[in-house]
């Protein structure tokens, strides 16, 4: 969030006066004047996708915690089914994995080795038989090199077979387990975030605030975090306005200022809120080069604001010390 009026833009817009009333003393009274400003909230939505709703126009009044803009979320909820299967999935692999090896699968293992174990056995008496034959020229050379070839299949399946039994009788080794273990939590961390996007395609104000200006449109396709729409909090204003050193010393935190603004045929009041510790220039729109050259101090006036009199950009004067008519008492 930032402020309406930019410091910058601030200062080169404020005019700035000192003014006594009554004598030049020490208490003559402070005249300074500048522009009533107020916070600034850019809305926007953490996922990209396409605006659905925008409730809200420009000059509406936004309560905090109303949602203001809502985005699709087909293919969130599709990516979340699919995360949450994949969650499912590697549930069931760690089940298995913690489960231990069954008595069934051992069956199941010690078979396919017993029936590998026959194969391989018949291949290598056909092979000894061919050899045999083909030395005596009764066999031809490729029927002897096809069963050599079926002798060593049946090799490698003997082998892939009695290392799976192998495995089951030793059962899931602790990195398996572990592994198992990494890729579950993975799966869902993934869901938990794709439920935290679906969450984020509904943006809600933060605060209190006006609408001041409407950027995105329903049916517009925008990017993670492209601006919706201005918030302005109006009913926390304030007014920034300099003062010079000299005048800095009766100007103290939690001090009351008379402030007036244009239009309007009464006085509100002010507290003083911040007092830079940084000398600034004067701004520059001041009248005379003598002014210009001085060195000042940013004051700011904190505003109460129900009836909503005070709008940013306003121009506004403020006093600091009693009135005239109490000076003379």
């Amino acid at each position: 969030m930032r402020p309406l009026c930019s410091p910058a833009a601030a200062i080169l817009a404020a005019t700035f006066a000192l003014a006594a009333c009554g004598d030049n003393g020490s208490n003559a009274r402070i005249h300074a004047s500048g522009h009533i400003e107020a916070t600034e909230v850019r809305l926007a939505a953490k996922v990209g996708g396409r605006l659905l709703e925008a409730p809200f126009e420009e000059g509406d009044a936004v309560r905090a915690g109303d949602v203001v803009a809502r985005f699709e979320t087909v293919d969130l909820e599709h990516q979340l089914e699919a995360a949450r299967a994949e969650v499912d999935g590697a549930d069931a692999r760690l089940r298995l994995l913690l489960a231990g090896t069954r008595s069934e699968d051992l069956r199941r293992a010690d078979d396919q080795l017993a029936q590998a174990q026959v194969e391989l056995d018949a291949a290598r008496r056909d092979v000894a038989r061919l050899e045999g034959l083909a030395d005596r020229g009764t066999a031809t050379e490729k029927a002897r090199d096809d069963a050599r070839t079926r002798r060593d299949v049946a090799e490698r399946k003997v082998a892939a077979a009695r290392a799976e039994l192998d495995k089951l009788v030793a059962g899931p080794r602790r990195q398996e387990i572990e592994a198992a273990r990494a890729q579950y939590a993975a799966a869902a961390a993934r869901v938990k975030a794709i439920e935290q996007q679906i969450i984020d395609t509904t943006v809600v104000a933060p605060r209190d605030g006006v609408v001041t200006e409407r950027v995105a449109e329903p049916g517009e396709v925008l990017g993670p975090g492209a601006t919706l729409s201005v918030l302005t909090d109006v009913g926390k204003p304030w007014l920034n306005v300099w003062i010079d050193e000299p005048s800095l010393a009766r100007v103290h935190l939690g001090d009351l200022a008379e402030v007036r603004v244009d239009g309007v045929d009464r006085a509100f009041e002010g507290t003083v809120s911040f007092v830079s510790p940084v000398a600034e220039f004067t701004p520059k729109n001041v009248q005379t080069p003598e002014e210009r050259a001085k060195l000042v101090f940013r004051v700011k006036l904190a505003l109460d604001n129900p009836d909503g009199v005070f709008k940013p950009g306003m121009p506004a004067d403020a006093y600091f010390g009693p009135a005239p008519a109490e000076t003379g008492r």
